[in-house]
């Protein structure tokens, strides 16, 4: 487990005062300005964020040190994270992305399938992205109850019962 979780990601400049538009990937979007200041993944610069408003598909925002639109322009695709810490105690059944990426899959017999690449959500569920030497190509297993009965963050690895033909 990394102790940094990336929680948002600013897509450019909103307006000309300096403004961002701001993509948050938590679960409730308005609450990234809630875990005081978010930090480049390197850690060479923090911002305090005060939410403005909404545009398509981001937020509108205000961050620390930022007051024109060059500046602003400049931080687009700059990743924000908050220290582990820092973030609310999730239940038994929900995990951070960034915890699964790397866990090994292995079917329910043991066998190995691979490991998690990524984890993608395009608007339904999320959904495993497994690589590993035996497969062609990436194999994208939904991630669900069915799909996925256990997740063991301890032992570092998934049991995966795939639909079958997925890993053929």
């Amino acid at each position: 487990m990394t102790d940094l979780i990336c929680i948002g990601a600013i897509a450019g400049a909103f307006g000309v005062r300096g403004e961002v538009r701001l993509k948050s990937f938590t679960a409730t979007p308005d609450d990234i300005a809630t875990y005081g200041p978010l930090t480049t993944q390197d850690g060479a610069r923090d911002f305090r964020v005060t939410l403005t408003g909404q545009t398509t598909n981001a937020l509108t925002a205000r961050l620390s040190g930022v007051s024109t639109r060059e500046e602003a322009d400049a931080l687009r695709g700059t990743q924000l994270f908050v220290a582990r810490d820092r973030l609310p105690s999730l239940p038994d059944d929900e995990y951070y992305h960034a915890d699964l990426i790397g866990l090994e899959v292995v079917d329910t017999g043991g066998t190995t399938l691979g490991r998690v690449k990524a984890v993608l959500n395009h608007g339904a569920s999320d959904i495993l992205e497994i690589h590993g030497p035996g497969l062609k190509s990436s194999v994208l297993l939904p991630f669900t109850r069915a799909a996925v009965p256990t997740v063991d963050l301890g032992a570092g690895r998934i049991v995966a019962d795939p639909p079958e033909g997925l890993f053929d």
